[in-house]
């Protein structure tokens, strides 16, 4: 009997993928068309995944799935809960109040009621103004009265100090005890705004991510599956069916996350660059210790700017579904026919050229039928595959971060189309199972902790800061059921802030370690 049986599975727009795993090996995996209610393609996904080996449900011991659903629905500003926004900071911060710089679309979605109040800190933890109880009352009175049931909290320089965002959710919890509040110190790093638009982006998904993670459940329930349900994050370690549900904005990115540890196990390879095609998109980044790096910049989700973390990556639209076309120039992507390459693409009979007709006609792969791409001239198919080639080694040349070739993993059902040696790359690798490298990533049973805090070196020295970062990391990832004796700190960064005195440093420490399953026997969630 396996001793560690784990089901991996990743919800694309398109396909859900699944693997069926014993430690690291893979046994078996499937590919199944992503349905509406999500529940229903998981089922089919993970019922021909245990079909084959005949396995036993009481078997086993995991499943963690990763998903895009909540990335795509704030994009899309569907389905997104109205949010009560509370700010502790007057008199500062005044100037610029919550939802500036939204699209005028996302805002309008998750639009409640904003309320700026008294309280904050200074870059040293100093008050700006106290704390005003009365206040954050009357506010959590404000959000009830207007019927909403999330609720975002935001202090500057709330990553060095959170105490008045704790008070303040307690008293929001006394005015509406069925609200979901989410503290931006909980999420974000320095930057109020930022900081605060990551917050009200988590609120906004709290209902939609109670919803989701239960469908998942029900999935499993309907499958007889007792094992514990975990959901894969953006860092590429896993957090339980509770943390989901709190912090869905978590779960951004996830998908290339999932990739990149997933070839990262395919391939043996921990460092190097990782090049995820799908069927409309390219996504590149980079291996460190066999984790994404993470993006060191702000970024923009769905238009709004954020400083959660995020995995660095560069994302170009060339993928197995690109359109190609002759005129007025020769061009593979951005546009692309997507999830209906099997009824557009010139192999399957559409009326398309896509970029998978192209490595079809060249002999490079072997999709639909090669017969009805005889047609296209040598000349122009070596021009496409120039192109195409050309595409992916200038992406490589914008991650790279040293100018020596780096090996380079490639992963994902529309790697077909690197039919060459790209330039820049070191070796290069197509591991077994790459178009289930998603799924793999997801499968992963690893789970961590990460602490990143502004320290003033002139208070608290180099090393002691450090050794508090390292201790708070392994104890989160303790926590979040990692094994006490095999958890590793696989990061550790130290970026001075100039522009504050004091000696100012964020510090981020990431630690590692394997799922403990044994503490979660006999649990669900």
């Amino acid at each position: 009997m396996a001793q560690n049986l784990r089901i991996g599975v990743d919800v694309g727009g398109t396909n859900t993928d699944a693997v069926l795993m014993d430690g690291d090996s893979i046994l078996e995996t499937c590919k199944t068309p992503t349905t509406h209610d999500i529940g229903s393609g998981i089922v089919s996904a993970i019922r021909e995944l245990l079909h084959p080996e005949g396995t036993h449900t009481a078997e086993v011991r995991a499943v963690m799935i990763g998903t895009t659903q909540f990335t795509n629905t704030f994009v899309q500003a569907r389905g997104l809960a109205r949010v009560g926004v509370l700010r502790l900071s007057l008199p500062a911060s005044a100037s610029l109040l919550p939802l500036a710089g939204w699209p005028p679309v996302v805002a309008d979605a998750v639009r409640g009621v904003s309320v700026l109040v008294p309280g904050g800190y200074e870059f040293d933890g100093r008050e700006i103004s106290s704390f005003d109880e009365r206040a954050v009352r009357d506010a959590a009175r404000q959000f009830r009265d207007a019927g909403l049931t999330a609720v975002a909290i935001s202090c500057p320089f709330s990553s060095v100090r959170d105490d008045m965002e704790v008070r303040a959710r307690q008293i929001v919890a006394e005015e509406l005890p069925d609200a979901a509040i989410t503290m931006s110190s909980e999420i974000g790093s320095t930057g109020l705004l930022a900081r605060e638009n990551a917050a009200i982006i988590n609120a906004s998904l709290a209902r939609l991510a109670e919803q989701i993670v239960d469908s998942f459940q029900a999935a499993l329930d309907s499958l007889g599956i007792e094992a514990p349900l975990f959901v894969s994050q953006n860092d590429g370690t896993l957090m339980n069916a509770g943390f989901t549900k709190r912090f869905p904005v978590l779960t951004f990115a996830s998908g290339p996350t999932n990739s990149m540890r997933g070839a990262a196990l395919l391939s043996g390879c921990t460092d190097g660059i990782v090049i995820d095609i799908g069927g409309t998109t390219t996504d590149v980044g980079v291996l460190q210790n066999g984790f994404p790096r993470h993006s060191s910049e702000p970024v923009r989700v769905g238009g709004v700017y954020t400083n959660f973390r995020m995995p660095d990556l560069l994302s170009v639209g060339l993928g197995g579904g690109s359109v190609v076309r002759r005129e007025p120039e020769l061009s593979v992507g951005p546009a692309s026919v997507g999830l209906d390459i099997v009824r557009e693409a010139l192999v399957f009979g559409g009326h398309t050229l896509t970029a998978t007709d192209v490595v079809v006609a060249l002999g490079a792969a072997e999709v639909g039928e090669r017969s009805k791409v005889a047609h296209l001239e040598q000349e122009f198919l070596e021009c496409c595959r120039t192109r195409i080639q050309q595409i992916i080694v200038d992406t490589i040349d914008r991650v790279k971060t040293r100018a020596e070739n780096q090996p380079v993993i490639l992963v994902g059902g529309g790697s077909i189309l690197v039919t060459q040696h790209l330039e820049g790359a070191g070796e290069q690798i197509l591991p077994p199972h790459s178009n289930v490298a998603n799924a793999v990533g997801a499968g992963i049973a690893q789970v961590g902790g990460e602490v990143d805090r502004v320290y003033s070196f002139d208070q608290l020295s180099r090393d002691a800061a450090l050794d508090m970062a390292r201790t708070e990391a392994i104890e989160q990832a303790r926590q979040a059921g990692a094994r006490q004796n095999a958890i590793d700190i696989v990061s550790v960064e130290e970026v001075p802030l100039a522009y504050m005195p004091g000696g100012s440093v964020r510090v981020r420490v990431k630690a590692v370690g394997d799922l403990d399953l044994d503490r979660f026997s006999g649990t669900s969630s």
